[in-house]
């Protein structure tokens, strides 16, 4: 254990929502040149304390001190002076403005003309995206980014303030394995230079290889902190994180399928329609009722336009034949999709799944409101009848169907999602990343709940950028490799090296 004095300490942090209290007396100390792993379930409240710690809140009870001096910060720029930068969980980036106008937003340089120097910012942007094997030109508009691309334009851009102390929330939850080395590496290059880190990852096994510490948080209050990471197992951590055992961990039950109800014929999904460009490229596969398919692959490979491509969100670009129970359908919208009984959890739920300012019940009811209206007008009655329905069936925690989306955990509004999907009554269902940036309990219902729905007849392919989940639960797993699908394996020949292979072509 360290005797310095702490770059930044935290005492007796509480801060409340609306009366509920997310913080409770919380003291942190943070020294250089080391990684402290917070760790606790989803609504522990990390997030909470990082944003306190950043600036992002600036209301709170109890005090922060930054090598020993108290401050106080009334925005993250302030926190961004003081030397303090946070990745944040929920991308923070805007649109429509380039990767460098990101990377630099709220400090821009100017030349001797007082004119924004773009040159020299694009140079800069050039030089920390080569940091991360990114190669991409920084004039590039960020919403033309996928949310793995954009997870390391966030990065670089904690990276090019040159921070003291760097607070990590989820940083490689959209992003590929080999991109979370080179963050590894980064993270072991700036600890030498005496740079604190503060971690947050639901993704265990990552946390051995970086973590100086781990530091548990449960229920907004601190409940310790081991100093001695070396002998520490993931049943102790997670023992640790969450006070108890999690005896249900999950073990796939074979069950007999049924009759193929989704096959796909080339496939293809052009980037121009004027060029032989893909994002996916002659893609063909088929799954039958009951059975969970993989599919796995590399940031970039395909995997999430293949869903959209499926899915009617680009019609003018796709090509191809899709069956549905035998049947040639065309789907050149959502509607259409939604109609042949296709249902598409998507990736970024708080961006793409969800209202978050809206409640459980009209997120439920939303992609098929005709089942809660009444005399040509939207029912109240109904909409929280079908929402307590999805509530009960999948366990989703809350007191009320009329709670807000967004006050509930990432896990809770990830089954939201899925219970949007399922009021559809789909024949099959599409689950993009469904774990990304939930605990590991979270990780173990949703797992649970997979397996339930495939029990009861529903098809579903799983995309997951995590090998472990994809090996656990999925039937067979189909790999993804430069736009292109050409490696299947059945669950009880798949192993890790030769999905990797795979992958890697």
């Amino acid at each position: 254990m360290t005797t310095e004095q702490p770059i930044l300490t935290a005492q007796n942090i509480t801060k409340k929502f609306a009366g509920t209290v997310a913080l409770n007396q919380v003291n942190l100390e943070v020294y250089k040149g080391e990684v402290n792993v917070i760790v606790g379930e989803n609504g522990a409240g990390k997030s909470t304390l990082m944003k306190i710690l950043s600036g992002v809140y600036n209301t709170y009870e109890g005090k922060l001190f930054l090598d020993g001096e108290e401050v106080s910060f009334k925005t993250p720029r302030e926190a961004n002076d003081k030397g303090i930068a946070i990745i944040h969980q929920e991308l923070n980036l805007i649109p429509y403005l380039s990767i460098t106008e990101n990377i630099f937003l709220g400090r821009e340089l100017v030349n001797k003309f007082g004119f924004l120097d773009y040159e020299t910012m694009h140079a800069q942007s050039r030089e920390w995206l080569k940091k991360l094997d990114f190669n991409i030109d920084p004039k590039t508009k960020v919403g033309k980014l996928r949310i793995g691309e954009q997870q390391l334009i966030e990065i670089a851009k904690a990276l090019s303030l040159n921070a003291r102390v760097i607070i990590m929330d989820e940083p490689t939850s959209a992003i590929s394995d080999s991109e979370v080395e080179i963050l590894f590496r980064i993270i072991e290059d700036i600890k030498k230079k005496g740079v604190a880190i503060l971690y947050i990852s639901h993704k265990l096994d990552e946390l051995f290889k970086i973590a100086d510490r781990f530091i548990a948080l449960r229920d907004g209050q601190m409940v310790g902190k081991i100093e001695d990471v070396s002998h520490v197992k993931k049943e102790d951590l997670i023992r640790f994180m969450v006070g108890r055992d999690i005896k249900n961990t999950f073990q796939r039950t074979k069950i007999p399928y049924g009759e193929e109800i989704l096959r796909i014929e080339d496939l293809s999904f052009y980037k121009n329609p004027n060029t032989e460009d893909y994002w996916v490229q002659n893609v063909s596969l088929s799954v039958r009722k009951g059975e969970i398919l993989g599919i796995f692959g590399l940031m970039g490979a395909g995997r999430t336009e293949l869903f959209e491509a499926i899915f009617g969100l680009h019609p003018n670009r796709v090509t191809g034949k899709i069956y549905i129970e035998g049947k040639e359908v065309k789907i050149n919208s959502v509607c259409d999709a939604i109609k042949a009984g296709l249902g598409l959890v998507p990736e970024n739920r708080k961006k793409d799944g969800l209202v978050l300012q809206m409640n459980i019940a009209k997120n439920i009811s939303m992609a098929d409101t005709e089942q809660v209206v009444k005399s040509s007008f939207l029912n109240n009655v109904l909409e929280c009848k079908l929402a307590k329905y999805y509530i009960n069936k999948i366990n989703i925690k809350t007191t009320s169907e009329k709670n807000i989306t967004k006050n509930l955990s990432g896990g809770n509004q990830q089954k939201v999602v899925i219970g949007k999907w399922l009021a559809t009554c789909p024949k099959v269902l599409f689950l993009d990343e469904p774990t990304r940036g939930i605990d590991v309990n979270a990780k173990n219902e949703i797992y649970h709940l997979i397996e339930q729905l495939a029990k009861e007849g529903l098809a579903v392919v799983v995309v997951s950028s995590e090998l472990p989940e994809i090996m656990t639960i999925s039937d067979r797993i189909l790999v993804m490799s430069q736009s292109k699908i050409d490696t299947e394996f059945k669950s009880a020949e798949a192993n890790e090296d030769a999905i990797m292979t795979a992958a890697i072509k």
